[in-house]
Parts: C-alpha cells; structure tokens; sequence
C-alpha cells in the first residue's frame, strides 16, 4: 500500500509539472505565467513594491527555421530556455509565452533594474554560441518590451498590452534593441 501511495505522489507531481511547464524548453508555460503574474501584480499593490515584465522574442525565426531546420530551431530554444533559467535571479520567473516568445516577470524590480537587465539578456543571448552535432549554429538577435507595474499598468491584461506594444516597437526600431513601454501605452484602445 505504501508503495503504490508514493507511487501516485509522483504520478501527481510529474501530472502537475506538465501543467506548468513547456515540454521543448522546461520554462514555465503561459497558463503559469498568466496565473503568477496575476497573483504577482495583486501582492505587489498590498506591498507597494514593483513589478518589472520583458517580452521578447527571437529576431527572424521563422528564417531561422527555414533555413536550418525543425531541429536546430528546437535545438535553439531548449538552448535560450536553459541559458534563462541559469541567468535569472531566483525569484524571477521566465515563461516560453508561445512559439519564440518568452515573458520575464522581475518581482520588485523598477523600470531602470528591468531595463538594465533586459540590455544585459539582450547582449549575452547574441553571445551565445550554440553547437548541435559537432557544427556551430548561428547566433540570434532578439527584440525586447520592457514594462514595469505600476508605471505602465497595474492589472495583467494593461501590462501585457503595454509590453506587446513595447516589443512591437523594438521590432519596428530595427530588432536587436530593447523598447521601454510608453506610460499611456495601457490607457490606448
């Protein structure tokens, strides 16, 4: 009986961790990011501190993956995925939002320590060097949003909206850079 007690403990917790996290990278996944964040912003009102947010994605992916296949593109991402997971302070959290977009949430970080720290990933990923099989894969550049609560909104749904628009800037700035949040960007329709 204990056996098969403990046996279904791991059932549940290797269940649970599958909820959570991306199979490809092990990041958390967007279903985790969108409950955290949520719970994240409600507790940093009570407590007054800030809460920093990056959006970014990988410059020219599709390219990427047309050029160099399924497989080096999955290569990549578990690549990006374990380089965050190494770089991060332990109370942030990095979730693989979709595709080769990722979200960072930086509890009580302010604007300047999110932006300092998104300039930072934004020049060490294009450092990365990365070999599958023996052959060096090319280097990436990725795009950044940076948002911080409350400065660009205080609810989930404002903040995403101002780190999308963020992001959508820094590609529109020619990629490989990082864009601040406008403080009215979540007030737009």
């Amino acid at each position: 009986h204990v056996a098969l007690a403990l046996s279904n403990l791991d059932l549940r917790e290797h269940l649970r961790l599958q909820s959570v996290r991306d199979p490809l990278t092990d990041l958390y996944n967007r279903r985790f990011m969108e409950e955290f964040f949520e719970s994240e912003l409600k507790r940093s009102r009570r407590g007054g501190y800030p809460v920093g947010l990056i959006m970014f994605d990988i410059d020219r992916f599709k390219e990427f993956n047309d050029t160099n296949g399924h497989t080096a593109a999955d290569y990549l991402l578990k690549e990006l995925g374990q380089y965050l997971r190494n770089s991060l302070r332990g109370e942030d959290v990095v979730c693989r939002y979709g595709g080769d977009e990722f979200i960072i949430i930086l509890p009580g970080a302010s604007l300047e320590d999110t932006l300092r720290r998104s300039e930072q990933i934004r020049r060490e990923v294009y450092q990365l060097r990365m070999v599958q099989y023996g052959k060096e894969m090319p280097g990436v550049t990725i795009s950044m949003g940076v948002a911080c609560s409350p400065e660009h909104g205080s609810t989930r749904d404002e903040m995403m909206r101002s780190v999308d628009l963020a992001l959508y800037q820094a590609k529109k700035n020619g990629r490989n850079c990082v864009a601040v949040a406008q403080s009215e960007c979540w007030a737009m329709v």
